[in-house]
């Protein structure tokens, strides 16, 4: 497989191995609570009525089984894990330090994008203004006014827009390469299932193959 299948790959194996966990973690499904109506206590003739609860998954009755599987999940993760870095390690590209500072080109050219965006602006404001001033009988009274609101821009409109589409361009650059490279970079692993097989699927298969 190449790296973007095993990244794909080892997406799958954390989605498996979060529904195991979740049906383990559900006291419901690893519990068997039987309750007993003690009706015979109240009427003689009467018989006593047993009623087990029902589990909430239909693989509640495989628990020792389910276990094992998260383990072998467990496992498969921690091979593929291992492959990866080798992978990784063999690439001319540093793939996690360039994808966290591509992702930071883009943030930085975004910011800049908005910057060149904005433009110089006046406004009155009708009644925007307040004050103070004193009337004819000497006491202090408020007053409004009208408000003239001015915006200017205090950088180099030009500069920033320049300086956005060098660093998208950049990030467009690095991105081409990253996706080569996800591509042609091998990975030194065999997936024992595919990643569209449901974990019905996945599971039983490897019981199948471990009994």
């Amino acid at each position: 497989m190449n790296l973007k299948e095993a990244f794909r790959f080892q997406n799958r194996l954390l989605e498996l191995m979060s529904e195991a966990e979740a049906i383990l973690s559900d006291e419901e499904n690893i519990t068997r609570v039987e309750t007993t109506s003690l009706r015979k206590k109240v009427m003689p003739e009467a018989e006593n009525e047993v009623e087990l609860q029902e589990p909430d998954s239909p693989f509640a009755d495989r628990i020792n089984e389910l276990s094992d599987f998260l383990l072998y999940l467990l496992e498969q993760r921690s091979a593929l894990a291992a492959a990866i870095r080798r992978a990784k390690n063999g690439m001319e590209l540093d793939l996690d330090t360039e994808s966290g500072l591509n992702r930071q080109r883009q943030s930085i050219a975004a910011v800049f994008q908005r910057m060149a965006a904005l433009r110089s602006s006046e406004r009155l404001i009708s009644g925007g203004g307040t004050g103070f001033r004193f009337n004819a009988e000497g006491n202090q009274v408020s007053y409004r006014c009208d408000l003239k609101r001015v915006v200017t821009i205090n950088f180099d409109r030009n500069k920033i827009r320049k300086l956005s589409a060098k660093l998208y361009g950049e990030a467009d650059s690095i991105s081409t390469r990253l996706d080569i490279a996800l591509v042609d970079t091998e990975v030194d692993c065999q997936a024992p299932f595919a990643v569209s097989d449901t974990f019905a699927e996945v599971f039983e298969d490897y019981c199948e193959r471990t009994r």
